[in-house]
C-alpha cells in the first residue's frame, strides 16, 4: 500500500499527477458539497476523497487550495457552511455563532478616549459598560 510517504519520494523523482491547482479545486467543491452533513474533520475528510489526486499534490498546494475552498463553499452556500471568527469552516447548523468584530473608528477611537479618562484598559470599560447595561435593563 502507497503511503504519503512514497508518494512524495514518487513527486521528488519527477511523477507528478498532472492535474492543475483547480481542477484540484473544483473536486474538493464538488466533494464537499456531496458530504452528510455533520461530518467531521471536513479537511481530511475532503483530502481522503481525493484519492491519489489528493496524495500527490504537495501540501502547501493543498493547504492553499483548501483555504480558497472554504471561503467558496462558505460564500455560495451559507445555509450549509459558515466561516467562524478564525477562518475554520463549519456546519451551519446553529451551534457556531459568529462573533461580529466590527467597530467604526469613532466609536472605537471614543472607547479609547474614554478608557484613558477613567484609567482603566478598553477591555475593563466595555465589561463595565456590559455590565451596566444588563443591570439596567433588569
Amino acid at each position: 500500500m502507497l503511503d504519503r510517504k512514497s508518494y512524495s519520494q514518487m513527486r521528488r523523482a519527477g511523477f507528478g499527477v498532472g492535474v492543475s491547482k483547480e481542477k484540484v479545486k473544483q473536486a474538493m467543491v464538488e466533494i464537499i458539497l456531496q458530504l452528510p452533513e455533520g461530518t467531521s474533520n471536513l479537511k481530511e475528510t475532503v483530502i481522503y476523497h481525493l484519492g491519489q489526486y489528493g496524495q500527490m499534490t504537495p501540501i502547501r498546494d493543498l493547504n492553499t487550495i483548501w483555504n480558497q475552498v472554504k471561503r467558496k463553499v462558505a460564500k455560495s452556500n451559507p445555509e450549509k457552511f459558515i466561516l467562524d471568527g478564525k477562518n475554520a469552516l463549519h456546519w451551519n447548523d446553529g451551534s457556531v455563532k459568529v462573533l461580529d468584530r466590527r467597530i467604526s473608528p469613532a466609536n472605537f477611537k471614543k472607547l479609547n478616549e474614554l478608557a484613558d479618562n477613567e484609567g482603566y484598559s478598553v477591555n475593563a470599560v466595555v465589561s463595565k459598560l456590559l455590565k451596566t447595561y444588563k443591570t439596567a435593563k433588569v
